[in-house]
């Protein structure tokens, strides 16, 4: 691997282990076997690492429904809310244990929310781009058009969301096939509430 790879792996081991927090870049460029000045010529600040490290190293959830968006129509919709909540299950489980201690100060989650919102990124985001999704699919009436996307969207992402939370809480890694079938059992109820169209 080359440095940038190096710091993002080391940076991902670290927040996953003690935290965003914790995770000094000093820490990082020593894990990585660099100095701290070539992590900077690589990242503006941790920041920039921890959104790579969540693009990067975690399951890809923002391609999965960039990918959807583009292909609205062409795939059952019930196989395509699963796909995106079985991502979207990946992708809580592999973040909620790196991003839980911004919330250990105000201070840093001021400053963290602030560096979001500085590059066009957040927890909103996923929410609205479920929510896209779902529009496309009721512009294409294979959803009733009283159907409220965002608050489908809110709706699976949260409960994905919980699930990790407990598991996190729990110290549970749960099996493949537990994920696939709380996936596809999420996916019938979101499409029962959304009154899918014959």
């Amino acid at each position: 691997m080359g440095s940038r790879e190096d710091i993002v792996a080391a940076a991902a081991s670290i927040m996953r282990e003690q935290g965003y927090a914790r995770a000094t870049t000093k820490e990082i460029a020593r894990a990585a076997g660099y100095s701290e000045a070539l992590l900077y010529k690589h990242f503006k600040d941790k920041t920039e690492i921890f959104l790579c490290v969540l693009t990067e190293e975690n399951p890809p959830l923002a391609a999965i429904v960039e990918e959807l968006i583009e292909t609205a129509g062409e795939q059952p919709i019930e196989a395509n809310i699963t796909r995106i909540v079985r991502g979207a299950l990946d992708f809580f489980l592999g973040s909620f244990p790196i991003g839980v201690s911004v919330f250990s100060t105000k201070e840093l989650l001021t400053a963290h929310r602030e560096r979001l919102a500085e590059v066009g990124a957040g927890p909103r985001n996923p929410i609205d781009g479920v929510a896209l999704y779902l529009s496309k699919e009721i512009e294409l009436g294979r959803i009733n058009p009283d159907a409220d996307p965002e608050a489908a969207a809110s709706l699976l992402l949260g409960a994905c969301f919980h699930h990790a939370f407990l598991c996190t809480y729990e110290a549970v890694e749960p099996e493949k096939s537990t994920l696939d079938e709380l996936a596809t059992t999420l996916a019938r109820t979101a499409l029962s509430g959304l009154r899918r169209l014959p």
